[in-house]
């Protein structure tokens, strides 16, 4: 995500903040930007965890897997 996105978010957190707060639209934008963030976050982290490997105690590298019945 870029970061002209990611403060923009933090303005409107700011605004919302003051007595005369946000507008309709206003929140709307904030709603779709920090639903946008959050994917980002976490297609960041299944990447990470995507290249992570466990070592076990014969000292074997194994890759992570994902657990039965996960969301994708």
């Amino acid at each position: 995500m870029e970061q002209s996105r990611i403060d923009r978010i933090s303005e409107l957190t700011r605004k919302s903040r003051t007595p005369e707060g946000l507008t309709e639209e206003e929140q709307a934008e904030r709603a779709a930007l920090r639903q946008e963030y959050i994917r980002s976050v976490l297609g960041d982290l299944e990447c990470q965890l995507e290249n992570t490997y466990v070592m076990d105690e014969a000292g074997n590298q194994q890759k992570l897997k994902k657990r039965e019945g996960e969301k994708a």
